[in-house]
């Protein structure tokens, strides 16, 4: 079975929810995600935005949806870390 660590997004957001919502709805997905949002560009309606989840096993699908929920879209998987594990 693998997981998935960290996926780095290039994100397109509108400016509300803010960085902070945004990310906090994210890291709200798992206890255990470590959710950073860096803002590359921002004109009068969106922010080009780099999001970054680590966790132990990120449901990349649940982290697309809510993006999406909250008005967003993925222009990019920039990164991403999965780790695998020893058959027996």
């Amino acid at each position: 079975m693998t997981t998935t660590r960290k996926i780095v997004l290039d994100v397109l957001k509108p400016h509300k929810p803010n960085g902070v919502d945004f990310a906090t709805a994210l890291a709200q997905l798992s206890p255990d995600y470590h959710v950073r949002l860096s803002v590359v560009e921002m004109d009068a309606k969106t922010e080009s935005v780099i999001v970054v989840v680590e966790g132990n096993n990120i449901a990349f699908d649940s982290v697309s949806e809510l993006i999406k929920k909250m008005g967003a879209s993925i222009h990019s998987i920039d990164e991403v870390e999965v780790h695998g594990s020893e058959t027996i």
